[in-house]
């Protein structure tokens, strides 16, 4: 009998090692990333005093209308671009990127990259 690993324990394990080593301050910020199979999140979060300084997702109205789907590289891109934007409004420039746990593949990827085209240093 074959043991089946469920994926979502597996991505909590290493988010919670990551977030050891990754903390947000309000100078510079932690970029958490959020990923479901339907949509995207990004958050600006200032740890030290536990505030969300920013934040952007597929699910935003703003930006839900030019997305068809939420769950996609085109989407992330869009998160990533928005997050950005935010950020510069909210007068922080550089952040410390935090995956969540998730790969640096595909949409994490993609996210970032927008993010920093738009003008974030990470």
């Amino acid at each position: 009998m074959i043991k089946r690993k469920v994926r979502k324990p597996q991505v909590q394990k290493r988010h919670q090692s990551i977030r050891v080593k990754i903390s947000g301050t309000k100078e510079f910020p932690r970029l958490a990333v959020y990923r479901s199979t339907k949509h995207i999140y990004a958050q600006l979060i200032d740890d030290e005093n536990h505030v969300t300084l920013a934040a952007a997702s597929s699910v935003d109205k703003d930006l839900k209308e030019k997305l068809p789907h939420g769950g996609n590289i085109e989407a992330a891109k869009v998160v990533g671009a928005a997050i950005a934007e935010k950020a510069k409004k909210a007068g922080i420039e550089c952040v410390v990127f935090d995956r969540g746990g998730f790969l640096y593949h595909g949409r994490i990827q993609a996210l970032a990259d927008a993010a920093r085209e738009a003008g974030l240093c990470f």
